[in-house]
Order: structure tokens, then C-alpha cells, then sequence
């Protein structure tokens, strides 16, 4: 990340290797001998610990390319293992946040991503005799860090721009909730398809979400870990810059793949959350009579004056333009397709 200007990123979302997962055993090894050795010596907590010096550097990059203010999101799984018939726990999300306070970040409230499963086996161990039997794991943490204060919009631009970036009020009473159990099953669309068909990646719900909550449009999102290239799709859904390093030379095609449906899958993400919102309000003018506020780009009504200049992007075309980069072109007029009919509200 040595490209990237100091206190130039607005926002890191991302999901590194998890150390003490056999599935990246390799790569850790490859960058650091002394963890492999470890590994075939049975010592777990030395191998944990050089894998984690190894995403340390990443963490440490982190920090000096946010800008003040800005936020890092990392999603990151705990490791069960056994070694030499030793079976324990290695806290990933634990050890991460432990350095992340050590180099300066603050830690806000984080999220668990429960990753439900239907196994009837939900155990690990001796089955039903105590106390041979272990808690499954099924949950992910979601560490959410600040580097330095609040930031702040100051000037007109800047303000409007916040504005028309706002999420629905009933969004943000799921996404900003800690604990996420909705996102098992969420929307199957062709990205999803593509990303998950590779070990590690994450639904892409999951950085639309984090990059909604936590930057507004035109900001840059940098994912260091950036593997099918799931969080750089998010980014063009949403109006916003991004920045991506992978070392597999593998995933390029993969990532480059992104790009053939992000245009459609995010134009119907728009039409979703639209529509999602008018049932939403549907339902809320029933038990409580005509909103408020109205949207003045859409003509919908919303429940609140912050969601008044809410705007959401729609990107026409990605095209390749040289190398790994990637340009999109957004409608002009984003609405226009999506007017709603004049709604009831309160006088």
C-alpha cells in the first residue's frame, strides 16, 4: 500500500487470511518460515502469533493511509484447531483489535455476523457425555476502529454531499444494529455467485452495508485483502472511489469478471431498496397515519428531515480503461427512472 498518499483513504473495508485456518496455512507459511516450522512442532501459539505479524504490517499501513477521522471495518473469524491432540481456540478478532489500539485506532461498537448453519451436528467433539463436547463457532466479528476524532463536513459541498449520501431510517435500524443474522440467504444476485465460489469471500451485502454506514460518495474505500474483488463491486454500487491489492495472481480474472454485472446488479439494488422503502412505508402510513418528511429527488415519503436529499447512484457502464483499472459512468439524472407517485403527508 505504499502507492497510497498518507491520510488519503476515507474508509478500509476488508477480511484478511485468518490465521490458524488450514485453508491459508500456505500463504502465511510462504511469508514466514518460522509459522510453518511452528506449525510442524505443534506449537500453536508461536504460529498464531507470526501469522499475526504478518497482518500487523497490513494494520500499521492501515492507520497511516486513513485520513483523520476516517474508519476501518475488518471482518475476521476466531480458529478452533487441534494440534497433537491439543484442541483450543485461537481469538483472531482478539489478538487484531489488541494491536489496532496499540497503533493508535479507537475502537467503536462492532458487529457479530452470525453465519447460521442448518447442520444437525451443531458441536464440535465427544457429543453428548461431559464436558467432551465444544461450542460451535458460528458467528464472525466485524471490528469497527477510528483513526483520530469525528470527522467533520465543513463546508456547503461537503454538507449536501452527506446528505444526498443518507441511508432509509429503516435501514439504519438493521444495519446498525450489532448483532447481523439476515445476511445467510441474502440476495443471491450474480456477484455473489461468482465470489462465493472461491473460499473466503464474503456476501457482498456485507461491504454494501459497511460502505453505506460508515463513507459517503466519492469517497476512496481501500481493501487490502481484496481476493474476488467483493468490496470493490460494493464501492461502484455506491458511488464511491476504490482501491484493492491481492497477491494471487489467480483472482485477477475473477475480479475482472466483477465488472460484466455490476451494472445491472446494482441498478437492481436500487430498484430493491426502493421498493423495499415504499413497502415499508406502506405499512407505516396503515398503523400510523401519513409521514412527515417527503424525499424531494424521488417523491417518496421518508420518516425523517435527514433522508429529504437522499440520493441513491446508478452506474451506467464499467469499463476497463488500462491495466487493473476500472472506470464507471453513473446516470445524470438517477431518479428519473424511479419517481414515485405524490404521496400523503402530514400538513
Amino acid at each position: 500500500m505504499k502507492l497510497i498518499r498518507s491520510g488519503s483513504a476515507d474508509l478500509i473495508v476488508t477480511s484478511p487470511p485468518y490465521p490458524m485456518i488450514d485453508m491459508w496455512d500456505d500463504l502465511f507459511c510462504r511469508l514466514d518460515p518460522v509459522a510453518g516450522k511452528a506449525l510442524t512442532q505443534h506449537d500453536g501459539m508461536k504460529a498464531f502469533e507470526r501469522m499475526h505479524r504478518q497482518l500487523d504490517a497490513v494494520w500499521n499501513e492501515a492507520y497511516r493511509i486513513l485520513r483523520p477521522g476516517g474508519i476501518a471495518c475488518i471482518n475476521i473469524g476466531d480458529a478452533v484447531r487441534t494440534l497433537n491432540e491439543h484442541f483450543m481456540l485461537y481469538s483472531n478478532h482478539a489478538r487484531i483489535l489488541t494491536h489496532m489500539l496499540n497503533i493508535g485506532f479507537s475502537a467503536l461498537p462492532q458487529i457479530l455476523w452470525r453465519k447460521q448453519t442448518n447442520a444437525p451436528n451443531k458441536f464440535m467433539g465427544s457429543g453428548m457425555m461431559p464436558p467432551g463436547a465444544y461450542v460451535t463457532l458460528e458467528h464472525e466479528h466485524i471490528l469497527v476502529l477510528r483513526k483520530g476524532n469525528k470527522r467533520g463536513f465543513y463546508n456547503q459541498t461537503e454538507k449536501m454531499n452527506r446528505r444526498e449520501s443518507a441511508f432509509f431510517w429503516e435501514e439504519r435500524n438493521v444495519w446498525f444494529s450489532d448483532i447481523w443474522m439476515d445476511l445467510k440467504g441474502a440476495r443471491q444476485n450474480m456477484l455473489e455467485k461468482k465470489a462465493r465460489s472461491r473460499s473466503g469471500a464474503f456476501p457482498f451485502e456485507l461491504p454494501f452495508r459497511l460502505i453505506n454506514m460508515f463513507s459517503v460518495k466519492g469517497d476512496t474505500v481501500v481493501d487490502p485483502f481484496l481476493g474476488t474483488g467483493t468490496t470493490m463491486a460494493a464501492a461502484v454500487a455506491t458511488g464511491r472511489n476504490s482501491i484493492g491489492f491481492e497477491l494471487e495472481k489467480e483472482f485477477n480474472d475473477i475480479i475482472g469478471s466483477q465488472t460484466e454485472d455490476i451494472v445491472a446488479v446494482s441498478q437492481e439494488l436500487v430498484r430493491e431498496r426502493i421498493r423495499r422503502h415504499l413497502e415499508f412505508v406502506d405499512q407505516r402510513v396503515q398503523a400510523n397515519g401519513p409521514l412527515k418528511y417527503v424525499n424531494e429527488p424521488y417523491g417518496f415519503p421518508v420518516m425523517t428531515r435527514q433522508e429529504v436529499q437522499l440520493k441513491l447512484e446508478v452506474p451506467e457502464s464499467v469499463r476497463q480503461s488500462a491495466g487493473n483499472t476500472f472506470d464507471a459512468i453513473y446516470s445524470e439524472n438517477p431518479c428519473s427512472a424511479y419517481k414515485a407517485p405524490k404521496p400523503a403527508v402530514k400538513q
